[in-house]
């Protein structure tokens, strides 16, 4: 797809009436963790804190990470999970799940955390009203990887997921993997092969496939389904989904057994909902909050899946492919989308410019306290915020770009003005759309006045003769003499 060469950053759109104004924390490509206000004001940067991701807790607390493991022999490995406050002072690190000694680097114990992880209190990291997270103490749910053999799933070394919960002292006290339930995953015989053959291995050093590439984990949290007697909505039971998979599912925290999932396969009942391709952030929107119980799912369409070879994956590797995103809110009982935000809502004409809203990788959606949903188009860098009629009342385009020439986002967060009373509460000022067709830059033309024919296709000379341009001073002549007696 194409795009522009030259096009505004920042915050492009507020609208504060319709808005839920707050803070928003995410990513700043590699300069690290940054605090913005609705009129895209930096109002605190935590230089060097990586953010996979960037979470803000009461008080002005910061969750995120200080370093990476080397990516010759790990792929997306965090050595730690460190929690900073306001002025950056560390005041609680996991990094104890794994010692890894790595040619050329130091031995040490590293914490292996990847693209997501919760801390008691609060079920999915962002606000909530009556679910906040602990600061000071309680457990903390962390996904991450470790590598393994498993001759059942294929003969080549793998990169697994697993969750694990840890004290506030660092000591793990609960653990699950993924490669541990590979029978309840409803892989068919033509999806097992294609994940034999090649377990995404990537390419990236590693030489372990990235066979899952479990991308969210959270808490499910109090909720009506489980109010009204549905035991697979455990408040203790934990949500996750796989990017490479297509699998959305909910584990039982008791048994470690698989209790609810979507995907791989989304033939018979799960027609309707179509094909959810590398999705992210599938999470159960908390208790508090409109649409809470139902689960909100960022389908990031591009590419994923395994199964029977095809004219786009010959080797029956990523057999599922779809060129533009979707948001997804779905009763997880009924299976019926409550609501959806596609390139249709976004305002684009199907197909032709589905595209439009896209992000293949990465990205997020939040459920807000108004109703709202604030959407993360991770791969171009666009954070902004719709009601649930599908308009447009927020905008943020992050102008920080990576080594790569990125300015993608993981994941971002909105968090009430109270979370960082440090910092003084911003003056709101409206931004009003731009109309694009009529913005130029200092110097350049814009469209009219010129010269203006009109075509008229009464007029004939001779066979084969289709039109005749009239001057704005013939026309205005011809309609004088008519106005004469």
């Amino acid at each position: 797809m194409g795009h522009p060469t030259i096009y505004p950053t920042g915050t492009t759109v507020y609208l504060p009436e319709k808005a839920w104004s707050g803070y928003t924390i995410f990513q700043a490509a590699d300069t690290g963790a940054l605090l913005i206000d609705m009129n895209g004001r930096e109002v605190r940067l935590w230089k060097g804190l990586r953010g996979f991701p960037n979470k803000l807790f009461p008080g002005g607390y910061v969750l995120g990470s200080t370093a990476e493991r080397d990516p010759r022999y790990g792929f997306q490995d965090e050595k730690n999970l460190v929690q900073v406050d306001w002025d950056g002072n560390v005041v609680w690190k996991f990094d104890r799940y794994e010692f890894i000694e790595d040619p050329d680097n130091a031995p040490q114990w590293m914490a292996r955390q990847h693209h997501d992880y919760q801390r008691e209190g609060n079920p999915v990291g962002y606000y909530a009203p009556g679910l906040e997270p602990k600061t000071d103490s309680g457990t903390t749910i962390i996904l991450a990887h470790k590598n393994v053999t498993r001759p059942e799933i294929s003969d080549k070394e793998l990169l697994d997921d697993t969750i694990i919960e840890v004290d506030w002292e660092g000591n793990i006290v609960w653990e699950w993997a993924v490669s541990d339930h590979f029978e309840a995953l409803g892989f068919d015989e033509a999806a097992r092969e294609a994940l034999c053959r090649d377990p995404n291995t990537r390419g990236f050093g590693t030489f372990a496939g990235d066979w899952m590439h479990i991308n969210s984990a959270s808490v499910l949290g109090p909720n009506k389904h489980y109010d009204a007697g549905d035991e697979r909505f455990h408040p203790d039971n934990i949500i996750w989904d796989a990017r490479e998979t297509n699998i959305t599912a909910i584990i039982d925290k008791q048994t470690g057994g698989i209790v609810w999932k979507l995907g791989p396969d989304f033939s018979g009942e799960l027609a309707h909902i179509g094909w959810i391709i590398g999705q992210h952030h599938a999470h159960l929107i908390p208790q508090g909050l409109p649409g809470e119980g139902n689960i909100l799912i960022f389908d990031n369409g591009g590419w994923g899946g395994y199964g029977a070879p095809n004219a786009e994956a010959p080797d029956g590797v990523k057999v599922a492919r779809r060129d533009h995103s979707r948001i997804l809110e779905i009763n997880p009982v009924t299976l019926e989308i409550e609501w959806q935000y596609t390139p249709t809502e976004a305002g684009f004409q199907a197909p032709l410019d589905s595209y439009r809203f896209y992000s293949p990788y990465i990205s997020s959606a939040q459920r807000l306290p108004n109703g709202n949903t604030l959407i993360t188009e991770g791969a171009d860098g666009r954070i902004f915020e719709v009601t649930r009629g599908h308009e447009l009342v927020w905008e943020y385009i992050s102008p920080y770009k990576n080594k790569r020439n990125s300015n993608m986002v993981y994941r971002a967060y909105r968090a009430p003005y109270e979370w960082a009373p440090q910092a003084e509460r911003p003056v709101e000022t409206a931004i009003e759309p731009l109309d694009v067709a009529d913005f130029r830059l200092p110097g350049a033309a814009g469209r009219g006045p010129a010269a203006v024919v009109e075509v008229d296709g009464t007029a004939e000379y001779g066979e084969g003769a289709l039109c005749v341009a009239r001057s704005d001073e013939t026309i205005a002549k011809e309609e004088t003499k008519e106005q004469q007696p």
